[in-house]
């Protein structure tokens, strides 16, 4: 039996979460910018030193608060799945402050309201868009200073218009979560590429 892992995207308007998606499953990307309006469900697969999970990633539009309990994530169709998910990738645009003082609050939020211990739950913060890098709002350490000392949380920058660091950043996601015990005892992930035709990652 193929096990399952959930992972919630979320990240301001404008940020890049489904070009990060839809270029680790398809290996496209779109210079046109369409808005997520509504929760998508994508389910690629991945092989784990010889045992395959499907990953369930949950495309989230941009929400105001991570739901604080049950009945306000089934009262919100954009919710829905976010509260029990997994892990979590945290989407900010390294140009845009607005977008990383969202990550901000969404992560104190999934820390205060996320059912049992949020110390458990696999974060990583992602920051898109560096090939647009010379616009940053902060150098680089900073923000990573500050997310894997203080927060507690992976920290990757990505490229999804030049897939550069976008399979690194589900592998870093997968790595985290082995390492803190959310599946049997993998000493090792190994990623070699996705295959596009049947959505499938060799990690």
């Amino acid at each position: 039996m193929v096990e399952t892992l959930s992972i919630a995207v979320i990240g301001a308007p404008g940020v890049g979460k489904t070009s990060i998606i839809r270029q680790f499953i398809y290996n496209d990307f779109s210079e046109v910018y369409t808005p997520t309006r509504s929760r998508y469900v994508y389910r690629p697969a991945v092989i784990l030193n010889g045992n395959m999970y499907e990953l369930k990633i949950l495309d989230v539009p941009p929400i105001s608060s991570f739901p604080s309990s049950s009945s306000q994530e089934w009262l919100d169709l954009r919710c829905r799945g976010v509260r029990n998910a997994n892990a979590y990738i945290l989407v900010y645009d390294i140009c845009c402050v607005e977008s990383f003082e969202y990550v901000k609050m969404i992560r104190q939020q999934i820390v205060e309201h996320r059912e049992g211990s949020s110390s458990e739950v696999p974060i990583l913060v992602v920051g898109s868009k560096r090939d647009l890098q010379r616009q940053r709002f902060t150098p680089r350490r900073a923000v990573s200073v500050l997310v894997k000392k203080t927060w507690k949380c992976g920290y990757v920058e990505c490229s999804a218009k030049f897939n550069w660091h976008v399979i690194l950043l589900f592998k870093e996601l997968l790595g985290i979560a082995v390492s803190r015990g959310m599946r049997q005892n993998h000493t090792s992930i190994r990623l070699q590429g996705a295959l596009q035709r049947n959505r499938c990652a060799i990690m």
